[in-house]
């Protein structure tokens, strides 16, 4: 049985009909085509479906789609100037940083990164790797993303 959901994604009102068991990831990736929502472990553990919903990062693979009623959701898509697409503070600091190897995690890290930088407040080295930790990256050793995120958090 399909059901009717209303969201925000990336700042435009969607209508889209799910299934209500199906996860947030399965709906932002097969039904709206946002590839930037990966599915790693499919049970909360890796973050790389992470999703920005009211302004809070998830785990998109474990959060139902109808949860998501009426509220507004970000991905990685909704991050880039609309009409120059060009990258923002964030994006540009995992760049200028070298943070992206392969990139299957480095959607779900930035989206964390925009939710701390957010929060306006500031935090030490130490704490920043606390709020990442929830993240897997078989690439890379952490530094340079730590890097980019502490240099998100001073930019912007």
């Amino acid at each position: 049985m399909m059901q009717i959901l209303h969201m925000t994604v990336n700042g435009k009102d969607v209508e889209v009909g799910i299934d209500p068991r199906e996860s947030l990831a399965d709906t932002l990736r097969e039904r709206l085509g946002l590839t930037s929502v990966k599915k790693g472990c499919e049970v909360g553990e890796c973050g790389a479906c992470t999703v920005l919903v009211d302004g809070t990062a998830i785990d998109s693979c474990i959060y139902l789609s109808v949860w998501a009623e009426g509220k507004s959701i970000l991905t990685v898509e909704g991050l880039q100037d609309p009409d120059t697409g060009a990258l923002s503070p964030i994006q540009r600091a995992f760049v200028e940083e070298a943070a992206v190897q392969c990139g299957f995690c480095t959607p779900g890290i930035i989206l964390s990164a925009v939710e701390i930088v957010g929060s306006g407040k500031t935090y030490t080295r130490d704490e920043l790797r606390k709020l990442i930790s929830g993240h897997l990256c078989r690439c890379t050793g952490y530094q340079n993303i730590l890097n980019a995120v502490e240099k998100a958090v001073n930019v912007c």
